[in-house]
């Protein structure tokens, strides 16, 4: 191998060589680094004007479509850079000396021994392929993500999906990353549309047929009040009694809703379920704060 490599030959200056050789070096280094530079420019670009898309128009929440398209470019500009880095490397190595056809077989055994280590890295290559092939989840989507060897899922919105991590943000403002390979089950909260689930506990001597027929009443006004309506993709309905305890007895409300914004109605009918239970004299439980959020279907 090392009789394949021949930087200055006998006849060669090393004035002669940098001034051929050697320049060349230099601007494929640069050219790489000009190209890279403009392939992120312009990854960014496209993902910045498909964003703007979606602020500048009606939708009330990001389309499927959209969150592909997005996570797809990212992906593409990625690849393209990977390949841009990877020719002029190769390039580089011609013009040192070294021949690509001898570099063959090292390539091979060093391609083995690093395919031990690096079987982590392909996993979780191949693992990003397939999130994004099969549009598991995307740019904008709310997540649940269970990892393993952790005890606690990595909870958040999507800020970036590569075919090595994926990156969340939390509601606390921190970006966890996770390597794809490490995605046990992943939970997409805002995939075509959401449940908002509202537990009500009341006292077990309540009337509960008057209950449900108060319930049923926040749900047709809330079904027609002119901002919660558009979050909304049908009435919420009232499932009836959900279960039973000693002093209370919980009954549960639920509404369709757009994708990421069953928080936000949940939240809303909480308040309207508690001002109506509240004019009709019927004390609710603590549990009607919690945040009890039913995965979309």
């Amino acid at each position: 191998m090392f009789s394949a490599i021949q930087l200055f030959p006998e006849t060669t200056t090393f004035s002669d060589w940098l001034s051929s050789s050697g320049l060349e070096i230099v601007l494929y280094i640069l050219g790489g680094l000009l190209v890279g530079r403009f392939l992120s420019w312009l990854g960014n670009k496209i993902t910045d004007r498909i964003d703007l898309n979606y602020h500048q128009g009606d939708a009330l929440v990001r389309s499927e479509a959209t969150k592909h398209r997005h996570a797809l470019a990212q992906v593409i500009t990625w690849v393209l850079i990977i390949i841009v880095y990877t020719l002029v490397t190769i390039e580089v190595l011609q013009r040192l000396g070294f021949s690509v056809a001898s570099l063959v077989a090292p390539a091979t055994v060093l391609g083995a021994a690093l395919g031990f280590g690096a079987q982590r890295v392909v996993q979780d290559i191949l693992a990003g392929f397939f999130i994004i092939a099969e549009r598991q989840y995307g740019f904008g989507d709310v997540a649940r993500i269970a990892i393993t060897g952790s005890s606690e899922d990595a909870y958040g919105t999507v800020e970036d999906v590569t075919l090595r991590v994926t990156r969340l943000r939390s509601s606390d403002g921190e970006v966890i990353t996770v390597p794809n390979g490490q995605i046990v089950k992943a939970v997409n909260l805002s995939k075509d549309w959401a449940r908002a689930v509202v537990d009500v506990p009341i006292p077990a001597t309540a009337d509960i047929n008057h209950v449900n027929d108060v319930l049923r009443n926040v749900g047709r006004e809330a079904f027609a009040d002119l901002d919660l309506e558009p979050l909304l993709l049908d009435e919420p309905s009232v499932m009836g009694v959900e279960s039973l305890e000693l002093d209370t007895v919980n009954i549960r409300m639920v509404a369709r809703t757009l994708p990421g914004k069953q928080f936000q109605v949940g939240r809303e009918l909480r308040v309207r379920v508690a001002e109506a239970l509240r004019r009709e004299g019927i004390l609710v439980g603590p549990d009607l704060a919690a945040d009890q959020i039913g995965d979309n279907g």
